[in-house]
């Protein structure tokens, strides 16, 4: 079981109240993270393996609908060159990231795992392609993959709804990272802050629904739409609003505030929760997310004395990295990037941490 356990009430009372509670919270989660890390912060390798998207997300740069974004695909080679350079920079965990793009079959993708396992087999392998069914997720951890990467984004039925097109469905979702846990995987979760039509009570069900599924692994950022989505014009001013105004009408509840009125608040509101998972999940890998760094110049520093204890560098082609467009203004080419680890690692030694080269940093089940 998670370390603390929240009830839904006392989860929407301390939600409510987290510009009071961010600095003690963040106090209490960075005791708790440095007794867990000794001050370590983890690695991963990220790559960017494909832009092409079989999903229509209504919030997503590289959604299929958007006509306006430059599509690729690294080829095989690519990717185990990556990795390559990753492993001599001190990386020793590889995030193998894409849009659902069916290219990567299943035979292809087992083939990749296979080929970095047989190359460096003291690294562990981290998917995040997406939905597939239980037979694609086997081979793959037969083949070698360690972990898995797939948020739920909204746990409440509705809420999820708004931000999908109507053949996406939350059931398919839950279903999936049920059976990624059954199969072994160490397993991630999580949600956006701030997103459209999203209240503290939604907020609320997502952390009860993490409590529930116990994941070893939990990424949460800011909402950040693209401009060449149904959601480009959203303003994020949670003032009272139907699903007339709504992209995709299939709900009649009135929306209620969520106090969020600017970037900042998103970035703070992130940062608290954060700090609230860690208290919950004492030893769960939590990242100080790309999109949290995107939104306020101190995210990634903020993230991490919040609680946070992964940052994932881009290894991605210098030439693939903006064509990786999920939302506005995504953070392609400053600390994020591998080629300037030296300059990540001087950050975090200002804080007082220090990156944990040459560590796969594997999740210690406790629960």
């Amino acid at each position: 079981m998670p370390e603390k356990i929240y009830f839904r009430s006392d989860l929407i009372e301390l939600i409510s109240h987290y510009k009071s509670l961010r600095k003690s919270f963040a106090e209490k989660a960075r005791v708790i993270q440095k007794e867990n890390c000794a001050n370590g912060i983890y690695i991963r390798g990220l790559i960017e393996v494909s832009s092409f998207c079989r999903c229509n997300c209504l919030y997503c740069g590289i959604r299929k609908d958007n006509t306006d974004t430059e599509r690729y695909r690294l080829s095989d080679e690519e990717i185990l060159s990556r990795c390559e350079y990753g492993y001599t920079k001190g990386f020793r965990t590889f995030v193998l990231q894409g849009g659902e793009d069916l290219v990567f079959s299943d035979i292809r993708v087992a083939e990749i795992i296979t080929h970095i396992k047989s190359r460096f087999p003291d690294c562990a392998v981290t998917l995040s392609l997406g939905e597939r069914d239980e037979k694609t997720y086997r081979l793959w951890k037969d083949s070698g993959a360690d972990r898995y990467l797939l948020r739920h984004e909204a746990r409440d039925p509705k809420l999820f709804s708004l931000l999908h097109p109507s053949e996406q469905k939350l059931e398919t979702r839950l279903h999936a990272l049920e059976t990624l846990k059954s199969l072994g995987y160490q397993t991630g979760s999580g949600f956006m802050v701030g997103a459209p039509y999203q209240t503290i009570e939604k907020l609320a069900d997502d952390i009860l629904y993490l409590q529930n599924l116990k994941p070893e692994m939990i990424g949460i950022g800011p909402f950040i739409p693209h401009n060449k989505t149904p959601f480009a014009s959203y303003q994020n001013d949670f003032e009272k609003r139907t699903d007339e105004n709504s992209p995709n009408k299939n709900s009649s509840e009135e929306i209620t505030s969520c106090t969020l009125t600017s970037s900042l608040d998103r970035a703070e509101l992130t940062c608290f929760l954060i700090s609230l998972l860690r208290i919950i999940f004492p030893h769960a890998l939590i990242p100080a997310t790309t999109a949290l760094n995107t939104l306020s110049q101190t995210g990634r520093k903020d993230g991490i004395l919040s609680g946070a204890n992964v940052i994932m560098p881009n290894l991605s082609p210098l030439e693939t990295r903006a064509k990786y467009d999920l939302y506005e203004g995504k953070s392609n080419h400053t600390l994020e990037t591998a080629e300037e680890l030296e300059r990540l690692e001087n950050e975090m030694n200002k804080i007082g941490y220090k990156i944990l080269f040459n560590e796969r940093g594997d999740f210690k089940n406790k629960y």
